[in-house]
């Protein structure tokens, strides 16, 4: 059986929802944490990820 495993967070190093095998590959794909709220654009090739873009997502501030 291939080994699978979580993909982790390149910012913060928690686990995210998305679950990777070995022979999985992942192209131009933006990748959102729900931890820190980030979301990066990252390549994924046999569980090794890199990191093409990271963008920081603005918190929404309910006025009262």
């Amino acid at each position: 059986m291939d080994k699978a495993d979580w993909l982790l967070c390149p910012v913060c190093s928690n686990k995210t929802r998305i679950k990777l095998r070995q022979d999985t590959t992942l192209l131009n794909f933006p990748l959102f944490c729900p931890k820190c709220k980030q979301e990066i654009l990252v390549n994924v090739r046999q569980l090794n990820t890199s990191i093409i873009k990271e963008s920081k997502q603005r918190r929404r501030v309910d006025k009262l």
